[in-house]
């Protein structure tokens, strides 16, 4: 596992998780490491968005999922953008495969989400998952996110959309 000390950074803080906010040279870093058929899975817009922002940005950059308790990276989360035109954004979220089943995935979504939400940019969240029952469904459904149906999004394909609004109008 990595440490993680990044002092005077932005970061949200959940029950058993810090999450902070990454750098572009962390992120550029992270994607050279990974394999090439991994790199490919990268999307290009939000890749032209990392590299054109001009400071690191919760709606661009994405966070590192750290435990409080021993400062280990145990995943990343962000959203795939600034919100869109109608207020709309969407969350993503992974924890590395030994960390699975402890509930991180649930606490980053949840301060995802309400970070989001609390800002006046943001009406909706919503998360895309593959079309069936699977972790990221129960992790989205304990979130409060409903699901709306299957959309085909022009870079995973077919994907079940899920939804949480904002109770204000």
């Amino acid at each position: 596992m990595v440490e993680h000390n990044m002092p005077n950074a932005m970061e949200l803080e959940t029950l058993h998780l810090r999450l902070v906010l990454q750098s572009t040279e962390a992120i550029l870093a992270q994607i050279e490491a990974m394999s090439p058929t991994d790199q490919a899975e990268v999307s290009p817009d939000w890749l032209a968005q990392l590299r054109a922002a001009p400071s690191p940005n919760p709606w661009t950059h994405g966070f590192a999922i750290v435990l409080k308790t021993s400062g280990a990276v145990v995943g990343s989360c962000g959203y795939k953008g600034p919100p869109s035109s109608d207020r709309v954004i969407e969350i993503a979220y992974t924890v590395n495969a030994d960390q699975q089943g402890r509930g991180y995935a649930t606490e980053a979504a949840a301060a995802l989400t309400r970070y989001a939400l609390e800002s006046s940019e943001v009406q909706s969240v919503c998360a895309h998952t593959l079309p069936q029952e699977n972790a990221s469904t129960r992790v989205l459904t304990k979130c409060g996110f409903r699901w709306v149906g299957e959309v085909n999004d022009p870079e995973d394909g077919l994907v079940w959309r899920w939804e949480h609004t904002s109770d204000v109008a």
